[in-house]
């Protein structure tokens, strides 16, 4: 059970890494029109997972796990999409850090969901460490209270955020269900839907090379490693190692890209950073003496 709880935090962990370059190869692409980059970040994330799953797998049972998925599967496919989709949307509204420190609001959205609809309970530490979280997107997100910040950006990442939890809680109580399938469809389906709202599918040469990061690695081998992880842990601990990856993206963009966070937004990204950290220091510990 230890090593199996091990597996899947550092699973999730590994997803929280690869998600948080997000923003920081979004802004070296130059398109213009956020739907094309939707299509063609969706379709190259579902090349990387169909790959996957047949080499891993194999045909026969990557079509069998198709067909086995379910209504659950359809229900994180549906959220991965919307989330998927708002994301690259968000980014012509406000800044990456907004975005992502936003979506550091996730635990406490999947411990309210995984409480009310699973009757899970949720420990004393990470009950505590939701709470911090929340204290520190607040201080960010009052930000836009006062104008400074697009209210439709930060209504996106809102939106991702409930996303993200429903999809979190729903992987972890169908654990029975390999999520892979779903997330292919997904991307899939956000890929479709951008098909038909897009300009042109044309982009540089470079600007394609920059999408399939984006997409291949960013996306798809993030979503492939989260779906493995999250089956293993509480819903509520995987959103909480989930906030690294906001913690971290604004971090490469400023290093990156020069694009400084506010005072508010590095005061709130310290607060759920150390939330985040002491938190594991008690899990940590606390699976040791175990």
């Amino acid at each position: 059970m230890a090593s199996s709880s091990t597996r899947g935090a550092a699973l999730v962990i590994a997803s929280a890494l690869l998600w948080s370059f997000g923003g920081t190869i979004a802004r070296f692409i130059s398109v213009q029109d956020s739907w094309t980059v939707v299509f063609w970040r969706s379709t190259f994330a579902a090349l990387f997972l169909l790959a996957f799953m047949l080499v891993n797998d194999g045909p026969r049972e990557t079509t069998a796990m198709f067909r086995r998925m379910g209504w659950a599967g359809l229900a994180v496919a549906l959220c991965f999409a919307i989330a998927s989709t708002s994301f690259v949307i968000a980014l012509a509204y406000t800044k990456v850090a907004n975005i992502l420190l936003i979506q550091a609001g996730v635990p406490l959205l999947a411990a309210l969901l995984a409480w009310a609809v699973f009757r899970e309970k949720v420990s004393v530490p990470t009950q505590l460490a939701i709470a911090a979280v929340i204290a520190g997107v607040g201080i960010m997100v009052s930000e836009s209270l006062d104008g400074k910040v697009s209210p439709i950006g930060d209504g996106l990442a809102i939106l991702i955020a409930f996303a993200f939890a429903c999809a979190t809680v729903i992987s972890r109580h169908h654990a029975e269900v390999r999520m892979l399938p779903a997330v292919c469809l997904a991307t899939s389906v956000a890929g479709l839907f951008a098909a038909t709202r897009l300009g042109s599918f044309g982009v540089s040469p470079a600007d394609f090379g920059f999408l399939f990061l984006f997409g291949a690695v960013n996306l798809g081998a993030g979503l492939a490693v989260f779906t493995m992880g999250v089956r293993l842990i509480p819903a509520a601990f995987a959103a909480l190692l989930g906030t690294l990856e906001p913690v971290l993206a604004p971090l490469w963009v400023w290093l990156v890209h020069g694009e400084v966070p506010s005072a508010r937004t590095l005061l709130g990204g310290s607060v759920v950073f150390a939330a985040l950290f002491i938190h594991l220091l008690l899990e940590w510990r606390r699976s040791a003496k175990a």
